[in-house]
Formats: structure tokens, C-alpha cells, sequence
């Protein structure tokens, strides 16, 4: 029994510790950002021009002239100005969160909840008064999303006072700036007109490139036109998790029978114990509830996401993280006061009926502390970068049914405690166990501190090294080649340490590789970023045939291929993710190559068109001025999606093969994907050829 109870606690540990790369897809049409405008004027020669956006929880939008390289910065352009003259630029009301991304390795700001942005114009023409732009940008939640906004501001806002005053000529400035916006060419086109500049071939009808296919991909199945929110059901699960592996620590395991005895022999009715035992699991769940909900009113979803990506936070964690596994190792029992856990037993003690028992679930909770508490705070530090409100809440939960689970079981099935696993070294060994694995997700905390500040000193292979040591300790360790103290001596090695320390001596041969660069598609979320890999001789990037949807689409008639839309964009931190953990597999990699023509259109290009082009959509004109506006302008018309990354297969008429594929780095999935694109398609010109 004891076996299994020691590979069940690996089995859990594992889980919970890959349990924070469970992100939800994203897909669809999303629209995380709503803006607004007003204008101010208090009758005098000066007014401020004001966009509000609007920013859904979870969410965040980057702020204005980031550094190259890095995510879509927001940007204000003028079309039109006349009648007045810009005082400066667009400045925010509020100071963004700044912080190293370690995806780009770069300094990034963002704002999150609501934030305005506020210009001073100087009137030099009130009557003649118009100023017409638009702004571009980048939200992101776990997939990205390019936003735009048109303002358009003129004399009928200005006050009745200001329109007084004697009008002037319109200043050089504004002048230009007119004839600047006026020399630029622009053309109306419908929404399934052909986009592209300088087509030549009439036997390609480019239009139907364009057409709009949501019904086929409706017909599809396709889960991607609707939009997914971060999945609750993983926080849960997690959660629960990790309740498993508290119960089997040395704080909790000993307190099961003790407590479930005590219920027993209290009162005469075995009736009485079960309900009492239930109403002692249900003052768990209360009170770790009640912890995820303070946590929430005091900082709020956003805040916790916040910390969770704050430098000097994830310093402090990651030196909780290596206390508590120092104590773990023996060095110290880490514990709360004393005067706690007593007062707590003397409340239980003078009180009588629910009370007394509410208040020995909560002497657990404390006494229980130091083998918990690493648990609890790594949940609460992954629910809140969920981004939702109540995401902590039900990783509590979780944690806490799991935690109170078997105090229930017990006191209903009392002949279960006679199997029950006693305490004795086993328990010590779970903790050193515990350990060993708390200190190697500490690194990730230190990792994230490392790239905020720049100290270069866990690169990729030091964070490798470390691992690979770490791990290769604990197989040693559950072979007996290594005691720490407490430990009870080991005569021989069961079956299930031997298996354990297999897993984790081959986890550590696994990730050598990866000091000379392998990918390590495993553990991708917790290793640096490959860019700080200072030796790499791994050369298995996919790269795109075509950059340009119509030469690409050109190129599909002419071959006869199908076709791998990917619509991505340079500060897309996912889509880098599917690129370095998905496309890097050899059977995805010989797919791509071999049986696509695979075109990567940027949403975020910034480079201009030749020619303004207006589009109608919903019921309004838009205009398109870069290349990114264009493939955006795409994928939104034609697949009802805006969000990145976004893969479709399609024929080289431009209609879709199976269902769309967005941010899942389950390669299995992607290879089905993929092959069930080709598989269409073949269907497809058989039936053509008939």
C-alpha cells in the first residue's frame, strides 16, 4: 500500500507541476478592447482630444513606441487636421505595468482595466475645424489580437464660445498636413473585390480568394467561431491536484486517522460521527474558499496577474519556494506560531457542537501550514494569471475537496483505516521527495527575475544544468545512494522506488540534449526562452514559402497543393510557442514542406500598402493602409477570426478543408490537423476527377 501511495504522490506532483501549461484556445471573432472619444473645451483657443479604451479582464493592451522587435505598439496617425495644431503627442493618464518579457527578451509596458488617452490641440480656425486619424495596437490574453480604432473629431463639438472667437487661416502645419492626407491615393473596393496590387492573370478568379467561408467552417464543427475562455475546469483540476499531494505529506497524512478516530469514538451514533466528519470536510472547503476569495477582494484578478509577472515578485517566491525546500530537506521544521495552533485547540476545546468542530478544521489548516503552504501559493500565483475573478475561489475548491475527501471516506467506511499506509519514514521520504521537486520549480521564478533584470545568469543550459542535477539527486536519492536527515535507513529498494528513480534518472539523460540546444518540447514552459541558448546546433525551423496570400495562392493553382494559411504576427508570443514546440516536430516539419504550400501572413506588417484601400465592413467604411491591415482585414472577412495564431487549411480556390487550429501545442492534435486537411482535399480531386 505504501508503494502505491508513494507512485500515486509522484504521479500527482508531476501532474501539478505541468498543470500551469493548461491554457484555453482562443479563437474566433474576439474584441478586447472598446474605445471611445470626447473632446474638452472650456471656451478657450485650447482643447484636448481624449480616446478611452476599454480593456476586458485578463487582458492587456501595449503601450506606445515599444522597442523593435517585440510586441505591436500602439501608434496614433493623423489623417486630417485642419483648423489646428497638435500640442505634442497622445499621452496616457495612468503609467503602465513595465516589466522583461522572456519570450522577447525585451522591455515591455502594458495597460490593463480602462486608460485614457489625451492630446492638446491649439484652434487656430475653429469654423473650419476637423482632425480625422486612427490608432493601431496589440491586445493579448493567451492569444493576440490586433486593434484599431478611427476618431474622427470636428467643429460641431467645439462650444458655442470657441466658435465665437474671430477665425483664422488655417497654419502652415495643418496645411501640410491637409495636402500630405490628400496626395494620398485611395481606392473603394468592395469586400470581395481583389485585394491584390498588380494582378495580372485573368484565369484566376482572386475574388473567390477572398469570399467569405464561416458557413463551410460552421458546417465544420469548427469550435474556433466561438470564443474560449480560460478553462476554469483546469483550475479545478489543479487545484485538486494538489490537494492529492497535500494529503500525502507528512503535516496531513498522520492527522487522517487521528481525526477520523476521534469523530468516532465522540459520540455513541456512528450516524452522529459521519456527520460530524462531513461537517468537518465541508469547514475545510469554507475556510480555503474563503482564503481564495480574500485574495481576490484584496488584489483582484488583474493584480494577481500582475505579481505573477512582477520581477521582484517572482525573487520572493522563488526564495519561499527554496525555504520551504530546505525544511523539507530537514534542515528546519518550518512552522506557524505557536500560539496559533494553540488558541485554535483551546477554541476547539471550550466550544461545543458545529463550532468546535469548524475550529478543528481550522487547528488542520494551520497545523498543516508548512507542508501546504508552497502548494496553496502556487495555486493562488496560477489562478490569478487566469485573469478571472473567481478563478482562485474554485482553484480552492479543488484543493480543498481533495484535502477533505478522505476524512469523510473514513468516518463512513471506518474498516478503510485498518489498510490505511501508518506514518513512519515513507512520510519523510514523500517530503525530501516534495523537496527536491520545489526546488526545481523555484528556478522558474528565478529564471523570469533573471531575464526583468538583465543578469544573464541562467541562460538556458545553467537552467538545464540544474535541472538535470536536481534530478538525477532525487533518482539517487530514491535508490538510497543518498540520506538526508530524518531519514529512517533503507534496507532494500521497493519495486516503486526503483520505477521512480528510472523516471527521473531518464528525465535527467532526456534534458541533456538540450545543453547543445535540442528543443525539449516537454518542458518548454519552464525553461528560458532558445534565444538565450549560447550554443546551439539544433537547425529545424519551418519556414514559410510565401508571405503573400495571393502570390501563394497563385502558386497553389499552378501545383496543384493544397494550402497551410498561418495567420501569426510578430508579436505573438503563442505563435512563436507552436512554432519552437509544434512545427519543429519531423513528421509536422514534412508536412508542411512536403504536402502544403504554407503562407505566413503577419497581421502586425507595418509596412505600407501602395495605395489606401477602403473596405465595407459592418456597415461601415474601413481603410487599409499597411500590409498587416490587409491580412487582418483577411482572415477577419473571410473566416470570422482575428485572433493569432490561426491555422486553416484551405484548396487553391480559397475554401476551407477541415476546421481551423489555433494555439494547442498537443502535436498529435496538430498532426491530425493536418493530415485530415490533406485527406479532404485528395477526396475533393477524385470527385472532380470523376
Amino acid at each position: 500500500m505504501k508503494q502505491r501511495i508513494t507512485y500515486l504522490f509522484l504521479l500527482f506532483s508531476i501532474l501539478f507541476a505541468t498543470g500551469s501549461t493548461l491554457v484555453a484556445q482562443g479563437g474566433g471573432m474576439v474584441n478586447p478592447v472598446k474605445f471611445s472619444q470626447q473632446i474638452t473645451d472650456d471656451g478657450k483657443k485650447v482643447v484636448t482630444v481624449s480616446i478611452t479604451a476599454r480593456i476586458n479582464s485578463g487582458w492587456h493592451l501595449y503601450d506606445q513606441n515599444l522597442p523593435k522587435g517585440g510586441p505591436v505598439p500602439l501608434s496614433f496617425h493623423t489623417d486630417k487636421l485642419v483648423g489646428a495644431k497638435a500640442l505634442g503627442g497622445f499621452k496616457a493618464n495612468k503609467k503602465p505595468k513595465s516589466y522583461i518579457d522572456d519570450i522577447f527578451n525585451i522591455e515591455v509596458r502594458e495597460f490593463e482595466g480602462s486608460v485614457t488617452f489625451s492630446q492638446q490641440l491649439e484652434i487656430t480656425d475653429a469654423k473650419a475645424f476637423a482632425y480625422e486619424g486612427y490608432l493601431k495596437g496589440q491586445a493579448c490574453q493567451d492569444n493576440c489580437v490586433q486593434v484599431d480604432y478611427d476618431f474622427n473629431f470636428s467643429s460641431k463639438q467645439l462650444s458655442k464660445a470657441l466658435l465665437a472667437l474671430t477665425a483664422s487661416s488655417p497654419s502652415e502645419e495643418a496645411t501640410a498636413t491637409e495636402a500630405e492626407t490628400d496626395s494620398t491615393e485611395t481606392t473603394a473596393l468592395a469586400a470581395t473585390d481583389s485585394l491584390s496590387a498588380g494582378a495580372t492573370s485573368e484565369s484566376i478568379s482572386e475574388s473567390s480568394y477572398w469570399a467569405p467561408v464561416v458557413d463551410q467552417l460552421k458546417a465544420y464543427g469548427d469550435r474556433n467561431q466561438k470564443q474560449s475562455t480560460a478553462g476554469l475546469l483546469y483550475i479545478f483540476i489543479y487545484g485538486f491536484l494538489g490537494g492529492l499531494i497535500a494529503l500525502i505529506t507528512p503535516c496531513v497524512w498522520p492527522m487522517i486517522p487521528m481525526t477520523v478516530s476521534f469523530f468516532l469514538k465522540r459520540t455513541k451514533s456512528r450516524k452522529a460521527a459521519i456527520r460530524d466528519a462531513m461537517i468537518y470536510g465541508l469547514s475545510i472547503i469554507v475556510i480555503y474558499v474563503a482564503l481564495g476569495l480574500i485574495i481576490t477582494a484584496i488584489f483582484g484578478a488583474s493584480a494577481l496577474n500582475n505579481l505573477a509577472t512582477n520581477a521582484v515578485f517572482n525573487i520572493i517566491f522563488f526564495l519561499i519556494l527554496v525555504l520551504f525546500a530546505v525544511s523539507f530537506f530537514g534542515a528546519f521544521e518550518l512552522v506557524l506560531p505557536a500560539k496559533w495552533t494553540n488558541k485554535m485547540d483551546s477554541k476547539a476545546d471550550s466550544t461545543t457542537g458545529l463550532l468546535s468542530i469548524f475550529f478543528m478544521a481550522f487547528t488542520l489548516v494551520l497545523v498543516s501550514f508548512s507542508c501546504t503552504g508552497p502548494i496553496i501559493g502556487t495555486l493562488l500565483v496560477q489562478a490569478g494569471t487566469s485573469g478571472q475573478i473567481v478563478a482562485p475561489a474554485i482553484g480552492m475548491i479543488g484543493f480543498a475537496l481533495a484535502l477533505a475527501l478522505p476524512f469523510s471516506l473514513f468516518a463512513i467506511f471506518p474498516n478503510m483505516l485498518q489498510n490505511m499506509p501508518k506514518s513512519g519514514g515513507w512520510l519523510n521520504s514523500v517530503k525530501v521527495v516534495l523537496g527536491f521537486l520545489e526546488l526545481a520549480l523555484s528556478l522558474k521564478f528565478l529564471s523570469v527575475a533573471d531575464l526583468a533584470y538583465g543578469w544573464g545568469i541562467l541562460d538556458r543550459e545553467t537552467f538545464l544544468a540544474l535541472w538535470i542535477i536536481i534530478f538525477a539527486l532525487l533518482g539517487f536519492y530514491l535508490l538510497g545512494k543518498i540520506r538526508l536527515p530524518h531519514d529512517t535507513p533503507l534496507e532494500k529498494v521497493s519495486v516503486s522506488r526503483l520505477f521512480l528513480a528510472i523516471i527521473s534518472l531518464a528525465f535527467s539523460v532526456y534534458m541533456i540534449p538540450g545543453l547543445w540546444g535540442a528543443p525539449l518540447k516537454s518542458i518548454t514552459a519552464f525553461a528560458p526562452p532558445l534565444y538565450t541558448q549560447d550554443f546551439n546546433l539544433y537547425d529545424g525551423e519551418v519556414h514559410a514559402q510565401f508571405d503573400d496570400f495571393d502570390a501563394g495562392m497563385r502558386y497553389a493553382q499552378e501545383t496543384g497543393k493544397p494550402v497551410l494559411l498561418d495567420f501569426s504576427g510578430y508579436g505573438c508570443v503563442n505563435c512563436r510557442e507552436m512554432e519552437n514546440s509544434v512545427w519543429i516536430d519531423p513528421t509536422v516539419k514534412g508536412l508542411l514542406e512536403d504536402d502544403y504550400i504554407l503562407i505566413t501572413l503577419m497581421v502586425d506588417d507595418k509596412t505600407a500598402l501602395p495605395k489606401v484601400i477602403e473596405v465595407e465592413e459592418n456597415g461601415s467604411i474601413k481603410k487599409l493602409r499597411t500590409v498587416g491591415d490587409k491580412w487582418s482585414y483577411l482572415q477577419r472577412s473571410k473566416f470570422a477570426a482575428n485572433a493569432q495564431p490561426y491555422y486553416i487549411a484551405i484548396d487553391p480556390a480559397g475554401n476551407p478543408l477541415s476546421p481551423s487550429y489555433a494555439h494547442n501545442t498537443d502535436i498529435s492534435k496538430y498532426i491530425d490537423f493536418l493530415k485530415g486537411g490533406l485527406k479532404e482535399y485528395e477526396a475533393r480531386q477524385k470527385q472532380s476527377a470523376q
